[in-house]
């Protein structure tokens, strides 16, 4: 019998299989704890962070890198560290704006085929294997979220922030949405889904959405200044930390 030309066989056919041998599963299981462990290690003494999420495509000509590199720049000057993907476009300007200025620049890499490679502007950088280890990392120690205009990656990341906030699994945290003209559209579906009854009307306002870096900052100093807690962090010397 021929084969039916609709039908387009996986590149990945073991992604089919199902579940994997338990060696195996174990084995993936110490990969990502030893992922986690790295990340904790790395960023344990980066001080309080605002991450910065966004396109690697942009250029360092294009008006959304000066807006990214900008806001790097600011968020270095209010004494928070500047935390990104790590990679190039909108995560290197949101780096380098902070590294040419001052502050403390960290970016949270992830293993591509394409696209990613580590920029230069990142005082300590941290490559890992899976997604989902990365966006733990990128959470967990900023204080704020800024959404610069970017891709499908971007839009997964905003969206599961938001939803974090959304159902108080993280408190208080502000997220600004840099860039009215591109993201009218994603705040339009947004109100139709408030329509709808998918959303509530008060999740609406758990997001900033503006064009200016002053107005963005503003919006995350108000909420910071209300929640900032600062522990101290000792070194521990028989876990072999530094800085």
């Amino acid at each position: 019998m021929a084969a039916d030309p609709q039908v387009i066989p996986p590149k990945e056919p073991f992604y089919l299989d199902g579940p994997k041998d338990r060696s195996f599963e174990l084995h993936f299981a110490w990969r990502v704890f030893r992922q986690f462990l790295k990340g904790f290690r790395q960023l344990h003494f980066i001080g309080p962070g605002i991450t910065v999420f966004g396109s690697a495509r942009f250029a360092e000509d294009h008006p959304y890198y000066i807006l990214a590199r900008e806001m790097g720049k600011r968020i270095a000057q209010a004494g928070f560290t500047t935390i990104t993907g790590g990679g190039p476009g909108i995560m290197e300007a949101a780096n380098r704006g902070a590294f040419e200025n001052g502050g403390y620049s960290v970016g949270c890499n992830i293993q591509l085929p394409f696209e990613q490679k580590p920029n230069p502007y990142a005082h300590k950088s941290v490559t890992f294997e899976h997604f989902f280890v990365r966006k733990v990392l990128l959470v967990k120690y900023s204080y704020a979220f800024i959404i610069m205009p970017g891709g499908v990656g971007t839009m997964d990341e905003f969206f599961e922030t938001l939803t974090l906030v959304q159902t108080k699994s993280i408190i208080q945290f502000p997220i600004v949405l840099v860039g009215k003209a591109y993201y009218q559209p994603i705040i339009d579906y947004m109100k139709f889904m408030v329509e709808q009854k998918t959303i509530g009307e008060h999740d609406m306002d758990l997001v900033c959405i503006t064009d200016s870096v002053e107005e963005a900052m503003e919006h995350i100093s108000k909420y910071i200044k209300a929640n900032y807690i600062s522990k101290p962090r000792k070194l521990l010397w028989w876990l072999f930390e530094k800085k």
